[in-house]
């Protein structure tokens, strides 16, 4: 009865295969293109104006853009790869911002179906964008699949937040938050002029 305990503690500290990244588990494409949304402010702020704008005008809106949004940028991207050459965003960034944190700000008035072509718009634009800055020798499809589900998920999250909100002070306070977002924008304006 002793020699059980012992011997499963000398199984248990021998070593087995340790792996410090994931090329081995086929996620590293899925990741890298998680990666490139996470670490692209201007599309990040894009989505989440977006998100916040669908909210506010509610649970339908929210819907649409929900759906639309992720499939356009993966159709997007998969134009952009195939661009002749990289196209800079730094305008485009600024506008999408400069628009969406205006419709947050003003809590525009829209049917779902102009949300849901904006939604369409804004991820044909900066899918594209994202599509032709891509490295092809990555697993492509797999990088694309982790930037659409990054995607979602940051629709998602802001859209079901504020669709809850019933209380006029918040509401209000979303749309301050519009107009940092419609702020941010005419700073990248700004910068993007002057780079030119």
């Amino acid at each position: 009865m002793n020699r059980r305990p012992a011997a499963i503690a000398l199984l248990a500290t021998l070593p087995a295969a340790a792996h410090a990244h994931l090329t081995s588990s086929g996620l590293g494409p899925v990741y890298d293109g998680i990666l490139h949304f996470a670490t692209s402010p201007e599309d990040f702020a894009a989505v989440v104006a977006l998100a916040l704008f669908a909210g506010l005008r509610g649970p339908q809106h929210g819907r649409w853009t929900l759906f639309v949004l992720p499939c356009a940028w993966l159709l997007g991207s998969f134009v952009g790869l195939v661009a002749i050459t990289p196209q800079s965003n730094a305008w485009l960034s600024a506008a999408s911002l400069l628009v969406l944190g205006a419709l947050v700000a003003l809590d525009a008035k829209l049917p779902p179906a102009a949300t849901a072509a904006i939604a369409a718009v804004l991820g044909l634009v900066h899918g594209y964008a994202n599509g032709s800055g891509m490295n092809l020798t990555l697993p492509v499809a797999l990088a694309l699949f982790g930037l659409a589900t990054s995607v979602f998920v940051a629709t998602a999250l802001p859209a079901a937040a504020v669709v809850r909100f019933g209380d006029a002070w918040r509401r209000v306070a979303i749309r301050v938050f519009g107009s940092w977002i419609a702020a941010s924008g005419l700073l990248l304006l700004g910068w993007a002029i002057r780079g030119t």
